[in-house]
Formats: C-alpha cells, sequence, structure tokens
C-alpha cells in the first residue's frame, strides 16, 4: 500500500522570545528574497544592518506578551492542529504520515522532510497554511521545498495546494466564529483585515502573465472574475464567501489590509486608515477579523487587539473586538483533513 506524506506549513516564530532568538528570527524571514524583493546587498545592509538589529528589542518584548506556557502561539497550535489531522488519518485507516514545518526557524522544512523520508513516503502533499496564494508566502514555501528535495536521489511525487481561499469548510469555519461574534458583539460594522504585500508583487505577476492579474486596471473589490493567483483579488473574494454565508449585509462589513513595512507603496486599503475612516463616520462597534491567518499571532493578537483597538478608541469609537482564528479547532483540523483527502 502506497504512503503519502502530508507537510503541513506555516510562516515561522522565534524558538524564544529572548532578544538573540528573535534577531535571529527576522534575519532569516527577511533575508527571504520572495519577502523583500531587492538586490541581495540592498537587502543584507536593510536586514542585517538595519532592521534585525535595531528591530528586535521591541518584537522581542511583543513576543514576549503572547507567549504561552508551553510556547509560541503559531507553534503551539500547530502542533495541536497536526496531531488532530493526524488523528483524523489514523481514524480511518489512511497510510497517511502528517509532519508540521516553518519556513523559518523550528521545526524547519528539511527536518520535517527528512522525517517523510525516512518513513518511506511515496508521495508528498505539501499544505501551506496560507489560504491564498502570495509568492512571498507559499511561493517561498513552495521554493524552499523544491530545493530541499532536489538533492535527494530518489525524488517522491510532490502536490502543492497552493491555495483553498474558496474551499467551502475553509471559508464555513471561518464564517461560524464571524456569525457567533456578531451575536456576541452586536458590531455596527465588520472589518476583514488582511496581511498586506507590496504593490510591486502584484505587478511581477501581472508582468509574467497578464491572465494571472490584472494590476493596476483591476476591479478587486467589486464582484468580477476573481484570478486565483492574485492575492488582492483573493482576499476580496474570501471576504464576500465569508459575509455570504454568515449572511452580513452587504453594507456592514469593509476589506482592509494591514502589516506594512517600509516606504513603498502595499496594497490598499490600508487597515489603519480604514480604522479612522469608519470611527471618523460614526461607527461606535467594530469587530475585526482576519481570514489571511489561521493561527492567531503577533499580527491577530497584538496589531489588531491592540494597535487597532486603540486607534479606533482614540478616534471616537466605543466598542472594539476581534475574532479568533481557527487555530487548532476541530473544524478546521476536519477541513484540512477532507481538504488533502480530495486530493488523495
Amino acid at each position: 500500500m502506497k504512503k503519502t506524506g502530508v507537510l503541513l506549513v506555516n510562516l515561522g516564530t522565534p524558538d524564544s522570545f529572548s532578544r538573540k532568538d528573535v534577531k535571529k528570527y527576522l534575519a532569516e524571514f527577511l533575508m527571504d528574497g520572495r519577502v523583500i524583493d531587492i538586490p541581495y546587498w540592498k537587502r543584507f545592509l536593510l536586514v542585517r544592518g538595519i532592521i534585525a538589529p535595531f528591530r528586535s528589542k521591541k518584537v522581542s518584548i511583543e513576543y514576549e506578551k503572547l507567549w504561552l506556557d508551553n510556547g509560541s502561539p503559531l507553534l503551539v497550535y500547530g502542533k495541536e492542529l497536526k496531531e488532530k489531522v493526524q488523528n483524523l488519518f489514523i481514524r480511518n485507516a489512511a497510510n497517511v504520515e502528517v509532519e508540521l514545518a516553518m519556513r523559518y526557524q523550528s521545526p524547519s522544512i528539511e527536518s520535517a522532510l527528512n522525517k517523510l523520508k525516512h518513513k518511506s513516503v511515496d508521495r508528498i502533499i505539501v499544505f501551506p497554511l496560507f489560504p491564498q496564494y502570495a509568492s512571498a508566502t507559499i511561493g517561498s514555501v513552495a521554493q524552499k521545498v523544491m530545493e530541499i528535495i532536489s538533492k535527494w536521489e530518489v525524488i517522491p511525487s510532490i502536490d502543492f495546494i497552493n491555495d483553498y481561499h474558496e474551499d467551502s469548510e475553509y471559508i464555513n469555519a471561518f464564517a461560524k466564529k464571524v456569525s457567533d461574534d456578531v451575536i456576541k458583539y452586536k458590531p455596527d460594522h465588520i472589518l476583514f483585515s488582511y496581511h498586506g504585500i507590496p504593490e510591486r508583487h502584484l505587478e511581477n505577476i501581472q508582468k509574467q502573465n497578464s491572465n494571472l492579474c490584472s494590476w493596476p486596471e483591476c476591479s478587486c473589490s467589486r464582484k468580477n472574475e476573481v484570478k486565483r493567483y492574485c492575492y488582492r483579488s483573493a482576499c476580496f473574494n474570501t471576504t464576500r464567501l465569508i459575509a455570504e454565508r454568515a449572511t452580513l449585509d452587504m453594507n456592514t462589513f469593509t476589506t482592509s489590509f494591514q502589516s506594512r513595512l517600509g516606504k513603498s507603496p502595499w496594497i490598499k486599503p490600508y487597515t489603519d486608515v480604514t480604522v479612522e475612516q469608519l470611527a471618523s463616520k460614526g461607527i461606535k462597534n467594530l469587530l475585526v477579523v482576519s481570514p489571511s491567518f489561521v493561527a492567531d499571532c503577533l499580527e491577530t493578537t497584538l496589531e489588531i487587539g491592540e494597535q487597532y483597538k486603540e486607534l479606533f478608541l482614540e478616534k471616537g469609537g466605543e466598542k472594539f473586538a476581534f475574532t479568533e482564528s481557527l487555530n487548532a479547532d476541530n473544524s478546521w483540523a476536519e477541513a484540512i483533513y477532507n481538504i488533502l483527502n480530495q486530493r488523495i
């Protein structure tokens, strides 16, 4: 009976919240040419000379705030999720081995792939924990996996799940959380906030093939043909699908993009600007959802839960809440199992 290996991959986390480990993590993450796509020497000077040394102290304090008793939330939830998915395959007598990896730091993609190799898998399915395709996330994972496996004597069949933002079970899992929070918090407005990317990433996709992205002559924010490899298009479509499933009024939600870095233009609208605008329009009770993150992390717990909350209240808002991510929910583990099972 043939054996399938499954590699679940998330972004990464420092080994601890010490400044040394955070600096190491930031350096590996930001030196990735798909994350900061500028010439190597410029990237080296920027990351090694400025960002990692000077931002590591602040970021280490932020990690300490969200650190759980048994480690970083991204890793804790990842391990729990991996066990749940593995148990679903065992329960259904499937010959499948599941491993967890982080694109940056530990457990590394190489170590996880080696575990699958030693278990003699005939096929590997790579499942990045990013619902919407982006070169800086799923593209980077795919490149790293191919670099490692290309050195093996025997190369198994490789299957990349490049996106699943339209998958009904992923949508249903998030929509259920949104529906519950709408009942709980009774918001005036719901803001769907996604991690941003530089506009030039869309330009690069468009240059590769205009069928993949129409930037800048596009209308992603309106309901039109979805281009699955255009991150901006996929995010707006994710919002529409969750809103439809949660039966939200079309006038009660907005999509925006957060976490921009540097001075170059990133995809708009920006979340911080949108939060201010909503408050200025008289929105008093705001709920924020971030469907690009399937596990809570710095960007949800602190950037949304603290920074945007403080901004909203400063600008006249009165109540602010954010919807927890899927983390290691049973519904999320079952969704991953079913997506994988369709491939197997």
